[in-house]
């Protein structure tokens, strides 16, 4: 089973990632978490480079370091695991380079056609949150702000979302206002009912 996380920088993707990954792990499963832009790929970390401003590149370029990266991650690490039995998480997958792309790009349909060779995941969690929400969690982790973390911004490229989930299959919406206890128990009635 392929899953991927997916929504606006602060909405709990990435703790609700971990959080599934080892409730998984702790039911006997197998389990791949992994994360997108990779951290261990020289094309992962060219990308968080652009994303802290430490070097500068035209949008059309970024955008095909994401899908580069990411072909590389399918073939390295999404499918060996998926061959080996293991279910797959990942934080963040193409449907992030559709949203926040367009942002810079205004051409979802390049985005669209840069991604119709990769895997769809057999599950998306999308989670929506308000925008001035996942602001304040950013500022409440200390960390410096990348390149989308702007409220307009944000709200953009939730409206782009909205529009993917309609236009691909198997997403589920997530209310990432709602406790995280209780966003955990959601998404694993979800998971574990196709286990």
């Amino acid at each position: 089973m392929f899953i991927a996380f997916e929504g606006l920088d602060g909405s709990g993707s990435s703790t609700q990632s971990r959080l599934l990954s080892e409730k998984l792990e702790a039911n006997g499963h197998a389990v791949l978490l992994t994360k997108e832009p990779t951290n261990d790929s020289p094309i992962g970390k060219l990308i968080r480079e652009v994303l802290q401003h430490k070097w500068d590149c035209s949008p059309e370029g970024l955008q095909l370091l994401f899908s580069a990266d990411r072909a590389e991650h399918l073939k390295n690490k999404i499918e060996p695991a998926l061959k080996n039995g293991q279910i797959v998480i990942t934080d963040r997958y193409f449907f992030s380079t559709i949203a926040y792309g367009a942002l810079a790009v205004n051409d979802v349909n390049w985005f669209k056609s840069l991604s119709k060779h990769f895997r769809i995941p057999d599950i998306t969690f999308l989670f929506r949150l308000d925008p001035k929400t996942c602001i304040e969690r950013i500022q409440g982790r200390g960390s410096d702000f990348e390149l989308f973390e702007q409220h307009d911004k944000l709200e953009t490229i939730w409206k782009t979302y909205e529009k993917i989930a309609n236009e691909y299959p198997y997403f589920h919406l997530i209310d990432a206002s709602n406790s995280i206890e209780a966003i955990s128990e959601e998404i694993w009635s979800l998971v574990a009912s196709e286990l």
